[in-house]
């Protein structure tokens, strides 16, 4: 076996990907916003749009759901997607397998749907795939399917989970490993919402389940909800223990055993790309029994076009063997060894068999002897585990060939907090721009999926101190859900200089970071999350569509209202209201925020304001001063008026006319008229005066304004 040929990711369609986005962000505003907002019509007939190009080529679309992916037409949507993952785990908490829109869906038909989707079926106590049937059939167009878990069968008493009295924890896991099958097998035996109350509860032997899965002709919507069953039941079985784990583990492994090669395949390749296949089918050898790893690998095969050689296929089914009927101490040795071979092969097969027909009998003769015990491994030394682990990654990254050892290998350098020096093996050099680097390599692409992922990233983020030089270095490939870690640090985190460090590097955070931002700051936090969050989404490339400062304009925190100030100013339709409230605020960096931003573009709503503070002698000279400047900007009369105010001191006891006081206003209102209004009778003769002035400073005013200096703050 060869090193893993590049990925075949298969992606969506750019028409069902726009769908599902569409879909997502319509039912986001749907759960933010009131009804009768005016933003909610809109969304809808987006959705309506989209599926209408859709159906162009199709009668209908069928939604797959699990808990962090949706399957549509086969591929299965990436988990790391916030939009697309938001939309399954919303779709998945009202316990719905499958949603299907058909050919002729009405604008009104969609805004009842976002509206009822838009209740949380957890907050709420109520999901739509417990309740009564006719609530999923209401529609004509658009049927919803549930996964009901109501009437749990009994298991049988060798499989009943018998957790201890207070272990809840394990109650729990047991509860939705059986909930898992149970709503497996209603959805294998099309037992769905037309099913009354009084219903049988379906069977729950594996091999029925398998029979109905092989007659059953099939479809989007049925395969979808099956998957969505078998990605979430291999997910349960990775990381769950305890007899209620072993009790699904054989239900799952004899389900698996008893379809037919055909149906397993169908299966699998709707499951979504080759990249998730691989996901799911490395999670169910986490816990299926042996036989079943290696059903699934011939079908991954299949799906997946490749080859797997006779010989590698007998020497795992040798070691099926010895995990099966060998010695107890073989036993653990050999199931581990062929998980790992599985896992390692996941990852791509190229090879033909290289073996004379002659040798190839000899190895099956070998298979099927009987087992023999196996030589347990000399334990290593700890302490050269961690250079040794270095030498092996590295070696691969210079080959190209990330096999298992090399993978287990990264795994311990991350459990030992040595993230660095694998960065140090995969990141270019720092001279060189970001703009010029070449692509990813695709060979070590998932290494740096590895060391981007959220659970490295907060642990570079919780050390003591953070460490920030390897986080600098992985910033620029972060996904958006390994943002996710820094922003929980920087709510949690007691130390200043941990903050403050964040706080630099989410500043410069992508644009897809802004919905993320903005569900936080729908939350009950202290002040001074909030303001963080603001400042992060102030730094962003753009606000997010939909969102709304207002609220934070009006908080009770200074420092909250200006990094508002900040966001709102950046939303046209809040803007103006922003400077008003701003220009009144009682705190004064507030007010000049407010000047500074009215300097590029100031509404005729604030003109009396900015002139009430040019004009007010208690005020701040620097607000004073900042004000007038933005009165020299603006085209207006009233502004004119409030300039020869400022400058105009009235006349001397022999009646000449003179200029106002010496002060840094005064020189501001003449750099201000000589700058925008020298063509004015009245502004003309106060720079005439000016001009003639024995104070240095004053007569430069009048010439500095004409060039148009000293306007900029």
């Amino acid at each position: 076996m060869t090193g893993a040929p590049p990925s075949e990711k298969a992606a969506l369609s750019r028409e069902l990907a726009d769908f599902l986005i569409e879909l997502s962000i319509a039912l986001h505003k749907h759960a933010m916003y009131p009804e009768g907002h005016p933003s909610l019509a809109p969304a809808a007939a987006g959705v309506t749009r989209r599926a209408e190009h859709l159906f162009e080529g199709r009668t209908t679309v069928a939604l797959g759901v699990a808990r962090q992916q949706l399957v549509i037409e086969g591929v299965a949507t990436d988990p790391k997607n916030p939009l697309l993952a938001e939309l399954a785990g919303r779709l998945h908490r009202h316990h719905l397998g499958a949603v299907t829109f058909h050919r002729g869906l009405r604008v009104i038909e969609v805004t009842d749907v976002l509206k009822t989707l838009a209740i949380d079926g957890e907050r709420s106590g109520d999901p739509l795939g417990l309740g009564p049937p006719e609530r999923l059939r209401a529609w004509d167009h658009i049927r919803l399917h549930s996964v009901t878990y109501e009437r749990l069968e009994l298991l049988p008493e060798d499989e009943q989970a018998s957790p201890a009295a207070d272990d809840k924890g394990a109650q729990e896991r047991g509860l939705h490993g059986s909930q898992l099958w149970v709503g497996l097998a209603r959805a294998a035996l099309a037992a769905d919402a037309m099913a009354g109350d009084d219903a049988p509860p379906p069977p729950t032997e594996p091999s029925m389940i398998a029979k109905a899965i092989d007659q059953h002709p099939g479809g989007a919507a049925y395969d979808q909800v099956i998957v969505g069953y078998l990605l979430q039941i291999a997910d349960e079985l990775k990381h769950a223990g305890g007899a209620e784990a072993a009790a699904l583990r054989r239900r799952t492994s004899k389900l698996v055993g008893a379809l037919q090669p055909g149906t397993l395949r169908r299966l699998i390749e709707m499951g979504g790309d080759n990249a998730q296949r691989t996901k799911f089918a490395i999670d169910a050898t986490h816990g299926l029994a042996v036989d079943a790893v290696l059903d699934i690998v011939r079908a991954m095969a299949d799906a997946s076009h490749k080859t797997v050689s006779d010989p590698l296929v007998r020497m795992l089914s040798k070691l099926a063997q010895h995990a099966e009927q060998g010695t107890a101490e073989a036993r653990p040795q050999a199931d581990e060894a062929l998980r790992e071979q599985v896992r390692d092969l996941l990852r791509g097969w190229t090879l033909e068999d290289p073996n004379p027909h002659a040798y190839g009998q000899a190895l099956q003769k070998m298979a099927a002897a009987s087992p023999s015990p196996l030589v347990p491994a000399a334990p290593r030394k700890s302490g050269t585990q961690s250079a040794d682990a270095l030498r092996i990654v590295q070696t691969a990254v210079e080959t190209g060939t990330l096999g298992y050892g090399a993978w287990r290998a990264i795994e311990r350098l991350v459990a030992e907090h040595h993230v660095g020096q694998l960065v140090d093996l995969l990141a270019e050099p720092a001279a060189v721009p970001e703009s010029s680097r070449p692509p990813v390599r695709a060979d070590i692409a998932p290494l740096w999926t590895r060391v981007t992922s959220p659970d490295v990233i907060r642990q570079l983020a919780t050390s003591e101190p953070p460490d920030f030089q390897t986080l600098d270095r992985v910033l620029p490939r972060l996904p958006v859900d390994a943002f996710e870690p820094l922003l929980d640090v920087l709510g949690a985190s007691e130390s200043r200089t941990t903050r403050r460090g964040l706080l630099d590097r989410l500043s410069h955070a992508p644009r897809a970071l802004g919905p993320v931002i903005t569900a936080r700051l729908s939350r009950e936090l202290p002040w001074y999350v909030k303001r963080n969050l603001l400042l992060i989404l102030d730094g962003l490339p753009a606000v997010p569509d939909g969102f709304s400062a207002a609220a934070f304009i009006a908080h009770e925190d200074t420092r909250v209202r200006r990094e508002a100030l900040k966001v709102a100013i950046k939303i046209p339709g809040e803007r103006e209201r922003a400077l008003v409230g701003a220009l009144r605020d009682p705190d004064p960096r507030t007010v000049r925020l407010a000047l500074t931003a009215a300097l590029e573009d100031c509404p005729p709503s604030v003109l009396p304001l900015i002139t009430e503070i040019a004009l007010e002698a208690t005020a701040a000279s620097e607000l004073r001063v900042l004000a007038i400047k933005v009165l020299g900007r603006v085209r207006h009369t009233a502004a004119l008026n409030t300039l020869l105010l400022l400058v105009d001191g009235g006349t001397t006891w022999l009646g000449r006319r003179r200029l106002a006081a010496r002060s840094l206003e005064l020189l501001a209102a003449l750099m201000a008229l000589a700058a925008s209004w020298r063509g004015d009778a009245r502004a003309a003769a106060l720079l005439a005066l000016a001009a003639g002035s024995n104070d240095p400073d004053i007569r430069n005013a009048a010439v500095k304004g004409a060039r148009g200096d000293g306007l900029v703050s």
